[in-house]
This record gives structure tokens, C-alpha cells and sequence, in this order.
């Protein structure tokens, strides 16, 4: 058999070469990204993370255990840009720094980012000191965010949950439903923007006309994520990424 002589070339993100580790139950992260990060220059892979049925305080301490794992599983030749931990509630019940650790530990990447820090980041951009929340989840998972926050320095004057319990039904929840919840957090005079929580929650195609109703900047995590991602690599984002946050020009990596 002949050998054919070849060459080889650079990486496919030759903007920026980005990682996720999408949890199993999550339906929603992976097509929003596709929405956010759409120039061909810009590698994504992604890889899944066991996360149980139920999202709960138990089931997000085995995440942790797992996190290690899943990281190594994407590819290890590829010199990534950014890795992120696509779930939110996880990173804040785990925390960030030792959401950091475990992935950098698994692969090598220049910086490690997940929801909590990159909706901080935002909070931060927009000169926000009261948010409101929007959240699926059940009262031991939300709670501890409305905390993180307010050790934060933010104040929550404002906290809607539907109480779900079930990661497939978070998915499944309709976007009307969040609109109608974000309107209502949204009329506090005391919330200066509206936070909907979730990788898993569709809210890419309801943040503009939110944003338009209450007259308030409407942030979501995987938007949050997306852009911070995006200020991290240096990857564009796509012209038509949805709310006042995405208009932000965008720091220099670091």
C-alpha cells in the first residue's frame, strides 16, 4: 500500500477554538451557541456531563466528581481559547474557582469561564447594582444564587421561580411562560435589569422584546456566557445577538 505525502495545517478555529461541557439533560445551550457564534473561523466542541434527572443540590455535588472527566474528553490536541462549564446553578453551588481548577486541570485551555462569573461580568458592564431573577428551579437551588448575588454586592429585590424540579420540563418550558415571569420581576421599580437563570430556559428570542416592554437591560445566562466567551477569545459575535449587553464592545482578552 503507498503512503501518500501530506501536510498538515492550523487548527479550524482560526479566530478562536472554544469549549463546552453541556450538561446531559440540556437542550437549549448548544443551539443558542450555534445562534451566537456563527463564523466558520470559530471551532466549538462540546462534550456532555452525567447530571441526573433532577437538578438538586445532590445531584450537582456529583457533577463536581464528575467535572474532571468530562473536560478530558475533548479533544486534548487542540490548544483551546475558552472551556466553559455551560450550568449555572452548578457553578454557584461548586464555585468558581474550583470549577476553574478541575477543568484546567483535565485539559489545557487559556481561560475556563461558566455562567455565575460571565452574568457578574455583566451585571458589572451595565453598571448594575439591583437585579431581578428568573428561575426554574426548585427553592435549595435558587436560593443559594440569590445569595451569591448579594454577597456580591447586588441586591434582589425580585425573585420569581416556577418551582421545576425536572431538567426535561425546564426545557420544555415555554417562553411565554418566562416573558410573562420576566415582565412581572421586571415592574419592580427597585430592579434595574432581569436575570433568567438557566443554560436550559429558551430565552434568546424573547430578550429584545423584554427588554423593549420594561424598559430595562434583560440578561440570560447562555447570552451572559456567550459574551463573556466572546471577551475572552476575541470570537465575534453574531450581528444579531439579542439584548443591550451583546451591543457592549468588547475588552481585550485577559
Amino acid at each position: 500500500m503507498q503512503h501518500f505525502p501530506y501536510q498538515l495545517t492550523g487548527p479550524i478555529g482560526s479566530t478562536a477554538t472554544l469549549g463546552l461541557i453541556a450538561l446531559q439533560v440540556d437542550e437549549t445551550i448548544e443551539q443558542d451557541f450555534r445562534r451566537l457564534f456563527p463564523s466558520r473561523d470559530i471551532a466549538i466542541y462540546v462534550n456532555r456531563i452525567p447530571s441526573g434527572a433532577a437538578l438538586t443540590p445532590e445531584t450537582i455535588a456529583q457533577m463536581e466528581r464528575d467535572l474532571p472527566a468530562a473536560a478530558a474528553l475533548l479533544p486534548q490536541g487542540v490548544a483551546f481559547d475558552v472551556v466553559a462549564y455551560g450550568c449555572t446553578s452548578g457553578t454557584t453551588l461548586i464555585g468558581p474557582e474550583r470549577v476553574a481548577d478541575l477543568v484546567q486541570g483535565a485539559l489545557t485551555t487559556r481561560h475556563v469561564a461558566q455562567p455565575l462569573d460571565a452574568t457578574l461580568a455583566a451585571f458589572a458592564a451595565l453598571d448594575l447594582t439591583s437585579v431581578g431573577l428568573v428561575s426554574p428551579y426548585i427553592d435549595s437551588v435558587s436560593g443559594p444564587m440569590r445569595q451569591t448575588f448579594e454577597a456580591a454586592g447586588l441586591q434582589v429585590p425580585s425573585l420569581v421561580s416556577f418551582g421545576e424540579e425536572v431538567e426535561a420540563n425546564v426545557a420544555r418550558i415555554d417562553p411565554a411562560s418566562i416573558h410573562a415571569a420576566a415582565l412581572q420581576v421586571g415592574a419592580d421599580p427597585l430592579v434595574q435589569a432581569v436575570f433568567l437563570s438557566c443554560t436550559n430556559l429558551r430565552t434568546l428570542d424573547i430578550i429584545d422584546d423584554l427588554e423593549q416592554r420594561i424598559g430595562k437591560p434583560v440578561i440570560s445566562s447562555n447570552q451572559a456566557l456567550a459574551w463573556h466567551m466572546a471577551r475572552l477569545s476575541g470570537a465575534p459575535l453574531a450581528t444579531d445577538a439579542p439584548g443591550v449587553l451583546t451591543s457592549k464592545p468588547l475588552a481585550s482578552p485577559h
